[in-house]
């Protein structure tokens, strides 16, 4: 009897999915973005992730994008297991490329932090007029007075580096024009504004990549922290979900969870279809998510039918 009640189930399950394969949408959260991995609290589009990182971080045509109040910025890379993310600014100035640019900055309410990696370079400032210099210390030869940049006096070594690569030697700027400026200096706007500042690019690296008198080589962009909440708790349904080839989401309230099995189909727990796995073990694909609608009815119809 069992074994005719499970080939009765497979029979049923063909016919059942004759019927609503057209009903069944792809899945709507996606697991990846181009070539980069999507966990919580990342989506990949309305109703994925956590609300909180939805506004900020955005899957367009395979690209992942993190956006500020000043601009767009590629995602080039996330470390989960470190709740790191990095990106890059096409207006920055590199060892290859020097450039005018305007500067970066978080919103105040973004769930991101800067990592406590990321060094930025104020490059081509105005020793005489901007506000990161004071007239009390070194003698300027250039200005003609005595300043003290307001930056980290340890960065020279960088200052020298950068100005070395040929993309900015060939500006002939002074070593005075550039200052080494750490997240903390930012404020708590966490705001970088050249125009006010008086420089004219900036330069962003988060490791020297084991080559510190090497510019050429170093890790370029800026390297942020996030949290998943106020206790930085990893939810254990969400890692439940994942585990079963879900995405996580929420539904219509921001507080209200849910997994987004393949196939289109949200559950309140997992992917997984135990139940009538147990009845039919060999004939049943345990993890099949995305037939979860599927395997249910032909089961009911089963229960019924004998």
């Amino acid at each position: 009897m069992k074994v005719k009640q499970c080939s009765c189930v497979i029979l049923l399950y063909f016919l059942t999915l004759t019927i609503l394969s057209s009903l069944v949408a792809s899945q709507t959260c996606k697991n990846s973005c181009g070539q980069i991995p999507i966990k919580y609290p990342f989506g990949t589009g309305l109703g994925c992730g956590d609300p909180r990182f939805q506004q900020y971080v955005t899957c367009n045509q395979e690209k992942l994008t993190l956006t500020t109040h000043t601009g767009c910025y590629p995602v080039t890379n996330i470390e989960y297991s470190s709740q790191v993310i990095h990106i890059s600014d096409p207006s920055m100035s590199t060892c290859a490329c020097t450039q005018t640019s305007k500067g970066f900055g978080l919103d105040w309410d973004a769930p991101f932090s800067f990592h406590d990696d990321t060094v930025f370079t104020l490059l081509d400032c105005s020793t005489t007029s901007s506000p990161i210099y004071r007239t009390n210390g070194a003698y300027d030869v250039d200005s003609n007075t005595t300043v003290i940049p307001q930056c980290d006096r340890t960065g020279a070594p960088i200052c020298s580096f950068l100005y070395s690569c040929r993309a900015i030697s060939m500006l002939n700027l002074p070593i005075s024009t550039c200052c080494v400026y750490t997240p903390v200096d930012l404020g708590p706007s966490f705001e970088m504004d050249l125009q006010k500042l008086q420089c004219t690019s900036y330069s962003g690296f988060y490791s020297f990549n084991g080559q510190e008198s090497n510019p050429e080589n170093w890790k370029y962009g800026i390297a942020l922290k996030y949290k998943f909440n106020v206790y930085n708790d990893y939810p254990s349904s969400c890692a439940n979900c994942e585990r079963s080839n879900g995405v996580c989401g929420y539904g219509g309230a921001y507080d209200t969870f849910v997994c987004n099995c393949p196939g289109g189909l949200n559950t309140t727990s997992d992917c997984f279809f135990r139940s009538l796995y147990n009845h039919c073990p060999r004939l049943l694909p345990r993890h099949t998510a995305g037939n979860f609608l599927i395997f249910s009815l032909a089961y009911f119809m089963v229960r019924v039918l004998f």
